[in-house]
């Protein structure tokens, strides 16, 4: 899988979620492993998501995950609170927001 496909796959599925519980801004960076690397951002703004492949400096943290474990996240193998309680994914930043997306994001 290339960068582009992986981002048009994250892109396909978190766009599409319900973030109406989240009334703040919030901005993460997504650093990506394996197969496809790369980085891309997550935002919630206005209570609904975006997903752009650049940085963003600007932000509330860093998760660094393997694109296969992204993916399961996508194919909703995993949830979010799942893969960061079992080290499948690291984030460093401010946890308040990480939580925030972590229980109140639902995947289509």
């Amino acid at each position: 899988m290339t960068y582009k496909e992986l981002v048009d796959r994250v892109r396909e599925v978190f766009e599409y979620s319900d973030a109406r519980n989240i009334f703040e801004h919030i901005a993460i960076q997504v650093n990506v492993t394996g197969e496809g690397a790369g980085i891309m951002y997550l935002e919630v703004a206005e209570r609904q998501v975006t997903i752009e492949p650049y940085d963003y400096y600007d932000r509330d943290g860093i998760v660094t995950i393997d694109s296969k474990i992204l993916l399961d996240l996508c194919d909703k193998k995993y949830k979010f609170r799942y893969a960061y309680e079992h080290g499948l994914m690291s984030y460093q930043g401010n946890e308040r927001k990480l939580l925030a997306c972590m229980n109140n994001i639902q995947l289509p």
